[in-house]
């Protein structure tokens, strides 16, 4: 079913997200300003051998991500069990497992579809993701409502749950319904793209936990559990 919100419920969604936007480094810095300094080295270094990477490619491939932020959540937690939707090129996996390689612990469960538009897409998922941090790695190339129900089944807890994929409503809701038992109070949620409609709006409202709303790239991302 095609979902449908009005000019003036997009419009304001975006107020919203407007309204109670921050940017991440001040938070980061607040927290823990040593492994925010590590955090943007991280994006450099990726950046820089990402470019090479993907100049190398006669495609075009999905966005990168906030890799700075899930980097530094990553750190700051040490998660047992990570999860995430949309793998693309790996920037967000890359961030999770080079974590999870300095914290010595930490698995990363990811759900991705390949592009179908594209000769052989498997070979480009997670492309960027270093060969040396894959033993940490469970990837899913089924899509999420296939994917998220095994992994949900498979691990006990979630400790951070980053959303990446298709960005509708119910899409949104799907993956939060589904996981939701693995979802504790103490588990970090981050939501990309909440601007393009008010699930995550909607959703913290029925929530009584602490949100954010992270500004970034003239966009916004949906924090929730910092």
């Amino acid at each position: 079913m095609l979902e449908r919100f009005s000019e003036e419920e997009m419009r304001q969604n975006i107020q919203w997200c407007q309204e109670f936007g921050e940017e991440f480094p001040p938070l980061a810095k607040k927290l823990d300003p040593t492994l925010w300094i590590e955090s943007e080295e991280f994006g450099r270094e990726l950046r820089s051998y990402a470019m090479g990477k993907l100049d190398e490619l006669d495609v075009r491939l999905g966005g990168s991500g906030y890799y700075e932020l899930i980097y530094f959540l990553t750190r700051y937690i040490e998660p047992e069990h990570a999860v995430e939707t949309g793998v693309a090129a790996g920037f967000s996996s890359q961030a999770f497992l080079k974590a999870m390689e300095i914290n010595g612990k930490g698995r990363l469960y990811s759900s991705d579809f390949p592009y179908f538009r594209l000769r052989n897409p498997e070979q480009y998922i997670g492309l960027l993701v270093e060969d040396a941090l894959k033993e940490r790695w469970e990837l899913y190339l089924q899509g999420d409502r296939v994917a998220l129900p095994r992994i949900a089944h498979k691990i006990p807890e979630i400790n951070i749950f980053h959303y990446d994929s298709d960005k509708s409503y119910s899409s949104r809701s799907f993956a939060l319904s589904v996981l939701s038992g693995a979802l504790h109070e103490g588990s970090i949620i981050v939501m990309d793209d909440i601007h393009d409609n008010p699930f995550f709006k909607d959703y913290v409202k029925a929530q009584n936990r602490s949100w954010r709303v992270i500004s970034f790239q003239s966009k916004f991302a949906g924090l929730i559990g910092i």
